[in-house]
């Protein structure tokens, strides 16, 4: 990288007048979860009781920590809030799902074949009958990779059926970066693209590998209420039908068309693939939508700087989780998001009480709890868009998602693969405790766009988001991974996601503390990381460089 000696510089910038990195304390972090997983809060679901008592509860600790308020100005001063205006999209009564193929009537149950997303589009009704399907294998337009999926298709009246993922995940070669996922392969790509080209709807075929998680995530994510951002054309981002279809399911439709599923999605992932329609089978769908506009909150807490308080260092993690859903197999329906994200947020308070202790940093630091995570990043998405604090003068972001409540790890990792000097910093100071960096080891579950660093992140600032190691100091490879599949499979987006007695949360302690000295190292220098030469996000970082001092 062009600027490699900045994490030198960050460490060495405060030599003369180094803070002490201070004591996290794992009982403190496993309290805070606690509460905020706790049935009482409702699975901390935006627009809900459970979301009054979790920002509440944020802004009184980040008061307790000795922050000030860092949030919009209502008459001319801070609040702890950031209001997020967000239309608010929930499917009512009955779902009547129908596939048709010659005199056959398939009915799809909601959530079993099918997980149907509210429509986000205005509409107060989806009605559509025998609209036929067309399968559009990835359903990526690329012009910079000479790829198109839409060759000599019109989707306007027709259901585009889409492969999760990039063309390149299977072989592990090819146009796309491999097995790891670029933005195209993102289900929010193909939501959008498929609006693009004048769908009625899409339906992407789930399979656990490329979509890194099984049916259960995707019909607890899917299935309850649907959050966006108020747009002024919701029609160009969001077609009327959006869903999700079980592949065995897919593969019987593909055969009643006289296709064999398998050899389609080879076709698919090559250049020279063509869309191609599911003769004889179509589609009816019928229910209706309760469509409001809404507002949430983002919490912000500001220790102001005392020499460049103009100059910002971003704490930032997401506080909502499902709220309450379709009841599991034992009939629990509340959501309570333990691990994600009362993790990121208890680390997000533990940190503020650091900052509350110490001599104010040179930049200010803002610590950022957001909203709507779980619904599309959209509390991240809203204040990257209407930024408290200018972007230009933000000097990095360290988001927090999902973290280890386990013990310490010997490395860690952060979300995708994506290079920049932030991440140098981190790297060295890792090393000091005998940590080392391992790069993502799931890139093609497409992390990188999946956590709040990513609406800072495409808009030039650097951000990344912090990835708890699975190299266990107690059971080593074996143990950490383990746990790691044990909680996709098991309680990822799963009522099961709640808070253990047992949990330990020393190693999240131990990397809290390193956190800290990275964000705080920042916080004291004049230093201004970048992206790699190489990254998208590089030009419209350096187009702000003006902005910054020197």
């Amino acid at each position: 990288m062009k600027n490699a000696m900045l994490a030198t510089m960050l460490l060495a910038a405060t030599a003369a007048q180094a803070q002490d990195v201070p004591k996290i304390d794992p009982q403190r972090l496993s309290q805070d979860v606690k509460v905020l997983a706790s049935d009482e809060f409702e699975g901390r679901g935006p627009n809900s009781a459970g979301e009054e008592k979790t920002v509440d509860f944020i802004a009184k600790q980040f008061a307790a920590a000795g922050l000030k308020p860092g949030g919009d100005l209502v008459k001319g001063k801070r609040s702890w809030f950031q209001e997020v205006p967000l239309g608010r999209f929930e499917i009512q009564g009955p779902v009547v799902l129908t596939a048709h193929h010659g005199k056959d009537n398939l009915p799809f149950a909601q959530g079993e074949q099918i997980a149907v997303r509210a429509a986000m589009n205005g509409a107060k009704r989806v009605d559509f009958d025998k609209v036929p399907l067309v399968f559009v294998g990835y359903g990526v337009t690329a012009p910079e990779r000479k790829w198109s999926d839409f060759k000599g298709v019109d989707l306007k009246g027709k259901l585009a059926v889409v492969l999760i993922n990039d063309p390149d995940f299977e072989t592990g070669a090819g146009e796309f970066g491999g097995k790891a996922m670029t933005y195209y392969g993102r289900w929010t790509y193909k939501y959008e693209e498929m609006a693009r080209q004048g769908a009625v709807g899409t339906l992407i075929v789930h399979e656990t590998a490329p979509a890194s998680y099984g049916w259960p995530t995707v019909k607890n994510s899917n299935t309850n209420v649907m959050y966006d951002i108020v747009r002024k054309d919701p029609k160009k981002s969001h077609a009327p039908m959006e869903a999700w279809i079980q592949r065995d399911v897919a593969a019987d439709l593909f055969k009643r068309a006289g296709l064999d599923f398998e050899a389609a999605k080879k076709q698919a992932q090559t250049r020279d693939f063509k869309p191609v329609e599911l003769k004889g089978v179509s589609l009816s769908a019928h229910y209706a939508v309760d469509a409001q506009v809404i507002k949430s909150k983002n919490v912000v807490g500001l220790r102001e700087g005392s020499a460049a308080p103009q100059e910002t260092v971003i704490y930032s993690g997401h506080w909502d989780h499902l709220g309450v859903g379709l009841p599991d197999a034992k009939g629990d329906k509340i959501y309570n998001g333990a691990i994600d994200n009362g993790t990121g947020i208890a680390a997000l308070i533990e940190l503020a009480r650091a900052y509350g202790k110490a001599p104010a940093p040179k930049r200010s630091v803002v610590f950022l709890a957001v909203t709507a995570e779980e619904k599309g990043l959209l509390g991240s998405e809203y204040y990257a868009a209407n930024p408290l604090y200018p972007l230009a003068t933000t000097a990095g972001m360290i988001n927090m998602d999902a973290l280890s409540p386990y013990g310490p790890a010997r490395n860690f990792t952060i979300s995708g693969s994506a290079k920049l000097d932030l991440l140098d910093a981190l790297v060295a100071k890792f090393k000091q405790h005998n940590v080392s960096f391992t790069p993502d080891p799931h890139t093609e579950a497409g992390y990188f766009f999946r956590s709040d660093h990513f609406p800072m992140a495409k808009r030039g600032v650097p951000a990344f988001s912090i990835g708890s190691g699975e190299d266990w100091e107690d059971g080593g490879m074996a143990a950490g991974k383990a746990a790691n599949q044990a909680y996709t499979a098991n309680s990822y987006h799963q009522p099961s996601d709640e808070w253990d007695a047992k949990w330990p949360f020393t190693g999240m302690a131990r990397d809290l503390g390193v956190l800290y000295s990275v964000g705080r190292d920042l916080a004291e220098s004049k230093a201004w990381p970048n992206w790699a030469g190489d990254s998208e996000f590089r030009t419209i970082r350096d187009q702000s460089a003006a902005k910054r001092k020197k």
